[in-house]
């Protein structure tokens, strides 16, 4: 500790700002006038052994007193200072990779180094969301070459833990999004799992959709676990369904998603170092990526598709990585819920072998899991969808799904929400178009996926023959006013199902 004067008491104030990290004086604080610290100078905040960079917000209430000086939760943790510690506040010397941004702003080309500085501030919480956006913002809009994207692949995937199963084959799927209710993981894993193959799946939680994988599976099993936990269910199951977020897995990369998702900017060579640096460290040898093609889709062309399809499996080969793309339809939503708990029902239906399971749900799940099963070389090409189906329709699947539910903590059976209302159709005719944009934003109004039982239960797909006042679609919410809530957006675009 230098100066006695830069010194303040810690005082927890409970506020959240996601991954950004804020400091909070008293515009009468000795330290905030001796320095001339003004609000959003970024500022260095230091313990005995441990500091951060955090932007300075300004308090004029008695919130604080003049001697105290309050954290963003983010802040706290990453510092790990209790009550009353002290804490010493300095001005910030440069951040050197800044340099590499601005080069980049300027259309420059980076190389690993470069990459590698800028993605380690970012997990080191130097970066503010300015310069998190202006970065983001760089390397949007196709700026990035083939081997800037390996380059920030490889930095993404340093930057965190790697996990290693010791085995010749550990396989991984993805899908690039875009299509409520498309929540296929769950089932592949299941039926990889049950063929022998060992698949340790880290999913997401939703930013912007109705749900996630891993706020789907939390319906039905414990899905935040440690990574000795992790290691245990993969141990014995030979598969997991969990929420990444635990793990550590390119951190830079959770940082990196909430600003992209906030600017609603998707940068090709992000998406690609996003997704692969996750497989990487996850300790993935075989990937299969599934890009679904629809115009209110994620990737909205033939064109894009194939250019992902491209690079995913160059930059795949140049991180190690044996990467299989697969483009399918994006037109529509992809089984019946949307929704956490509606589409983890679409799930328990497809694993018993339901007359109502949802058709498309089973033959997209096929196909993805009979391509990881040929792509790891233990099915002979050409056998793998036989394979898939048969370890689904036996039951072996349903078996091992379980399995792993239990051995992650729980198996429970999802219950839909208290409060429902039914859209029916208002003319007759064919279902020509359903907005995957529109609807997802209407099943997120309804309360998902913070209500987890809140959403969407679709009743008809695209080309059917509609009759008027056919039940088009369910919406479920767990209280009166956001039910109320989704109906009005609903009432306000009458395109989100298009009726010729």
């Amino acid at each position: 500790m230098e100066q006695y004067s830069n010194i303040l008491k810690y005082k927890h104030l409970g506020i959240y700002t996601q991954n950004e990290n804020v400091v909070y004086m008293r515009e009468d604080c000795h330290v905030c006038i001796s320095e001339g610290f003004e609000a959003l100078t970024r500022i260095r905040v230091s313990m005995a052994n441990r500091s951060i960079i955090a932007s300075l917000n300004v308090i004029n209430s008695e919130i604080l007193l003049p001697n105290e000086i309050g954290l963003s939760d983010a802040a706290a943790k990453k510092l790990k200072v209790k009550e009353n510690e002290t804490l010493y506040v300095s001005h910030l010397e440069p951040i050197e990779s800044l340099s590499y941004v601005r080069a980049k702003i300027y259309n420059q080309k980076l190389n690993y180094n470069a990459y590698n500085q800028i993605v380690s501030d970012i997990v080191e919480g130097d970066y503010s969301n300015i310069h998190l956006s202006a970065f983001i913002t760089a390397c949007a809009g196709d700026r990035m070459d083939i081997n800037e994207i390996s380059d920030l692949t490889k930095a993404m995937i340093a930057s965190g833990q790697q996990l290693n199963w010791n085995k010749e084959i550990v396989v991984d799927k993805h899908c690039i999004g875009g299509l409520p209710g498309n929540r296929t993981t769950p089932l592949v894993v299941a039926i990889v799992a049950a063929y022998g193959l060992t698949m340790p799946k880290t999913s997401s939680r939703a930013i912007t959709s109705p749900a996630g994988t891993a706020d789907t599976m939390e319906v039905l099993t414990n899905v935040t676990l440690s990574a000795d936990e992790i290691e245990h269910v993969v141990k014995q199951e030979g598969g997991c369904f969990v929420w990444g977020g635990t793990a550590q897995l390119s951190p830079a990369d959770d940082v990196l998603i909430k600003i992209e998702k906030a600017l609603d900017i998707d940068s090709e060579g992000q998406l690609i170092a996003s997704v692969l640096s996750k497989k990487a460290a996850a300790g993935s040898t075989h990937v299969v990526i599934d890009i679904p093609v629809g115009e209110t889709a994620k990737v909205r062309s033939m064109e894009m598709a194939q250019k992902l399809q491209n690079h995913m499996e160059t930059v795949g080969n140049s991180v190690g990585l044996n990467v299989k793309v697969v483009i399918t339809d994006g037109s529509q939503p992809v089984g019946n819920g949307i929704g956490p708990t509606l589409e983890a029902m679409d799930i328990l239906k497809v694993l018993k072998n339901e007359e109502r399971a949802p058709i498309d749900l089973k033959e997209r799940v096929v196909l993805l899991a009979g391509e990881l099963l040929e792509l790891s070389g233990k099915v002979a090409s050409g056998a793998g969808r036989q394979t898939a189906l048969q370890l689904l329709e036996s039951g072996k699947a349903y078996e091992k799904f379980l399995a792993i539910c239990k051995a992650q903590g729980r198996f429970t059976r999802p219950v839909l929400a208290p409060y429902k209302t039914e859209i029916r159709a208002e003319t007759s005719g064919i279902l020509k178009r359903i907005d995957n944009r529109k609807i997802a934003k209407l099943a997120k109004l309804s309360g998902a996926p913070q209500s987890k039982s809140a959403g969407i239960l679709l009743n008809v797909h695209l080309n059917d023959s509609v009759e008027k006042d056919q039940l088009l679609y369910t919406l479920y919410a767990e209280s009166q006013g956001e039910l109320h809530y989704a109906l009005e957006y609903k009432n306000n675009h009458n395109d989100i199902i298009t009726i010729i």
